[in-house]
């Protein structure tokens, strides 16, 4: 296909002969564009300053760690913290281990106390005699029946 032979026609009106040539449609479309534009022009701003913002934000903090890396340098011994941390690391692991076996010891008498209730409802129902078992025991106690 030459060049000249190739169609060139990729305009809107094209593919959407009436999209135009209609004054309400155009009258609308510039009047949410008179309406959305300046908020995406704030929005494009506000994006803007936050990048600048980031941008000296990160500049003030590789200072501050030059500066850091500097007092660090510049201090003879500086304070050992690992064998703190090595302690506070042991003594979590410790109470996750109390806080797990306590955990275990709860569900454990949670079960023991459930066990317990069901037992001794059991029993209540055993003693406890039912209506007609007393209406039973009423009959072969009465003297008619004797």
């Amino acid at each position: 296909m030459d060049v000249e032979t190739g169609s060139t026609n990729t305009s809107l009106s094209w593919r959407f002969p009436s999209f135009c040539e209609n004054p309400t449609r155009d009258t609308l479309a510039e009047g949410l564009l008179c309406l959305l534009k300046p908020t995406v022009d704030q929005l494009d701003e506000r994006v803007k300053a936050t990048r600048i913002t980031q941008l000296e934000l990160k500049q003030q903090i590789d200072g501050l760690a030059e500066e850091l890396r500097k007092i660090f340098e510049a201090q003879g011994s500086p304070v050992d913290l690992e064998a703190y941390t090595n302690k506070l690391i042991n003594a979590r692991q410790k109470i996750t281990v109390v806080s797990n076996i306590l955990q275990a010891a709860q569900d454990r008498l949670q079960k023991v106390e459930s066990q317990i209730s069901r037992e001794t409802a059991g029993r209540r129902s055993l003693l406890e005699p039912t209506p007609s078992a007393s209406a039973a025991l009423d009959i072969r106690n009465h003297p008619s029946v004797q």
